[in-house]
């Protein structure tokens, strides 16, 4: 009679093939900060291209139209995020904030010159809100430029409202006064911010749909 042998195999389990739960959660944790520190990037590169007027203490920036276009590109939270590290940059020192007026860290948000204090403010607030709204508006997917210009402006009013409220508290000066210096003059600029941004956000949703 023959016997059969049988050579015993090394045993293994599942868990020597699956990926570690560490290095499949790195690649988003890299991907969140990268984009967080590049976004942040963006807005103090904006909030440079800033022009001083001459009747009114709130310069003419940039910044605002770069908070919008976070806004509309990224999550809720992503957005808060990223404008959140800008504020953090800023109140290190860091020479992220606008030029004008020349005070630098905390002092730019909260000091006696923080003229433009509640706009910086009020950026996490906005760009959140902006992505929550582009998210949730009902328009369908071929209006994507009507939903992202509705979701920037209520973004951008938001900015200007807390610009606004700032400034009167910190010049103790009338609401007609602080609206014809912190809230009429960037209207027309604001509206230019507003459809370039929703351009920008509406050719990327375009582009990702081709791509899917």
């Amino acid at each position: 009679m023959s016997k059969e042998f049988s050579v015993p195999l090394p045993r293994t389990t599942v868990t020597s093939f699956a990926p570690s739960r560490t290095s499949a959660r790195t690649p988003a944790w890299l991907r969140s900060t990268s984009i967080v520190l590049a976004g942040s990037a963006l807005v103090a590169v904006c909030a440079h291209l800033a022009v001083p007027l001459f009747f009114t203490p709130v310069p003419l920036s940039m910044a605002p139209f770069a908070v919008l276009v976070l806004g509309l590109l990224l999550s809720p939270r992503l957005a808060a995020a990223t404008l959140t590290a800008y504020l953090i940059e800023g109140a290190a020192g860091l020479p992220v904030f606008a030029p004008t007026p020349a005070v630098p860290g905390l002092a730019h948000l909260f000091g006696p010159a923080s003229f433009t204090g509640g706009y910086l403010l009020s950026y996490p607030l906005a760009a959140s809100l902006i992505a929550f709204l582009f998210r949730r508006a009902s328009l369908g997917n071929g209006r994507a430029f009507v939903r992202a210009a509705l979701s920037a402006t209520i973004g951008s009013l938001v900015i200007l409202l807390c610009g606004a409220l700032w400034l009167a508290v910190l010049t103790h000066a009338s609401m007609s006064s602080t609206f014809m210096l912190a809230v009429l003059p960037f209207l027309p600029g604001d509206a230019l911010k507003v459809a370039a941004a929703a351009g920008l956000a509406a050719g990327w949703a375009r582009l990702r749909s081709r791509t899917v």
